[in-house]
This record gives structure tokens, C-alpha cells and sequence, in this order.
């Protein structure tokens, strides 16, 4: 059972684990994190053909693996028959040729084994909002290790977040947006949402502090760049996403 008490988010969180040096959302890229010394990371779920809870980004397969077609019409066993790591770097004589897809189960073991608490992004693919958020939540709130901080999902679907709400009150959630719309404090209120993330680019002073003053946590994403990252966490951003973890100010890790 997932303790109700929310250790805080590490400032730094690796982002698809530490996508800028290993194959985003593999067992792999949570590895390379770990040992660049992030203590949070995050990554991308969806569902199987058969109601698998992945690690995924994309709808599709095409960008990230040697497969084609949709993961929603792919079986757990098919897709786990891809390569998820030759894309990344030297094809298939490289450092991560035959990485696999691994499953939200997998990563919580793996998570459990290198300490590192989550953030875990629900990526619904198209009409499958409601039932992505039910299953990602039920699979963190079954699984999660007693060792972890709680974690926290989030995502830009309303629907996946309601219905993660659903299956597991008890875990946090946040509302991903690209910029801070209209109307934001009733739809984090309805959600029952305490964190914003927010495309970096998309954040000034002023937003950043309106979130605040209403006791909301802000984190951005994505960023790679020390400057900017430094700039964020002056004006109050909680925490910032990056490919390349170990670029942002040491001292906020």
C-alpha cells in the first residue's frame, strides 16, 4: 500500500529516465539516471492491445523501436519482441541494440533497486483515456514499493486523470499542460491536482508566482539548458524535467 505521506519531489528529475544518454523509457534509461546520481525520473505509460501497462511515449512504434503500427493494437508479447534500443544510438551494433519495452511493473522493480522515486506520465492513446489512468493507477497503487516515496502520476488528459483519481485516490497527481490556460485553478480543483508542469518555455516570473500564491507546486519541462534551469528555480519553479540531468545546478539535485 502506498504511504499517504508525499516525500517531496527532487528539484532535478530525469526526464523518459535520462533521455539525452540512453533510449527514453527503457529499464536502461532509468540505470543511466541513477547513475548520474538524479534521484526522481520520469516516464511515459500506456496500455497494450491486452491491457498491459508499458512504458511508452508515442502512439505509434515507428520512432522508438523496429516495430510499425499502433501500441494500442499490439500485443504485450509482440511488442515485447521489438527493439527499443537500436534507434538510440550505432543501430544494431550499438550499446543499447535489443533493449525491450518493459512494463510499469518491471520499472517499479527496477525503481525499487536503484531508490529512485517517480514521476509517472499517463499517455493514453486515442479512446483510451479513462481506461489508461484506471490501470496505471491501479498497478502503482497494487505494486508500488514500500521502500519508495509515494509517486506521482500526471498527464494532459483530464479523462486518464480522473480516472487514475478513481482507482487510487490516495496518489498525488499533477496537471500537464504546455501553458498555464484559462480557467486553470477550477480544472486542477476538479481534478484534485496540487502540481502544475509546464512547458518551460511557456513560464515567466509572474505565472510562476500567481501558481504559487494558490499553493501550487510548478515544475517545467524540458530543460537542458543550466541557464535557464537556474532562471526557473529563482523565480520559484519547484522542479525542473531534463534529458540531461546532470547539466542543472548540482546543488538543487
Amino acid at each position: 500500500m502506498i504511504d499517504t505521506e508525499f516525500a517531496p519531489v527532487s528539484t532535478v528529475i530525469g526526464h523518459r529516465g535520462a533521455a539525452g544518454h540512453a533510449p527514453e523509457n527503457t529499464l536502461a534509461s532509468l540505470e543511466k539516471a541513477a547513475g548520474l546520481g538524479v534521484r526522481w525520473v520520469e516516464f511515459d505509460t500506456k496500455l497494450t492491445a491486452d491491457g498491459h501497462v508499458v512504458l511508452f511515449h508515442d502512439d505509434t512504434l515507428e520512432r522508438t523501436t523496429d516495430g510499425r503500427g499502433a501500441v494500442a493494437e499490439t500485443t504485450l508479447a509482440d511488442l515485447r519482441a521489438l527493439d527499443a534500443g537500436s534507434w538510440f544510438d550505432g543501430g544494431s551494433q550499438g550499446a543499447y541494440a535489443g533493449e525491450r519495452v518493459p512494463t510499469l511493473k518491471e520499472a517499479m522493480e527496477t525503481l525499487a533497486r536503484l531508490d529512485l522515486g517517480a514521476v509517472v506520465e499517463i499517455k493514453p492513446s486515442p479512446g483510451r483515456e479513462r481506461e489508461t489512468g484506471l490501470a496505471v493507477a491501479r498497478v502503482l497503487a497494487a505494486g508500488w514499493p514500500e521502500t519508495l516515496p509515494a509517486p506521482l502520476i500526471s498527464s494532459f488528459e483530464k479523462t486518464a486523470l480522473g480516472g487514475a483519481r478513481e482507482a487510487a485516490p490516495n496518489i498525488r497527481r499533477a496537471l500537464n499542460v504546455f501553458k498555464i490556460p484559462r480557467g486553470w485553478r477550477k480544472k486542477t480543483k476538479a481534478l484534485g491536482c496540487r502540481s502544475v508542469h509546464c512547458l518551460e518555455r511557456n513560464l515567466t516570473a509572474r505565472r510562476v508566482g500567481v501558481l504559487k500564491d494558490e499553493g501550487m507546486a510548478v515544475r517545467a519541462f524540458t530543460v537542458n539548458d543550466r541557464t535557464r534551469a537556474e532562471t526557473l528555480l529563482r523565480w520559484g519553479v519547484d522542479g525542473v524535467f531534463s534529458d540531461y540531468p546532470e547539466r542543472m545546478p548540482q546543488d538543487n539535485r
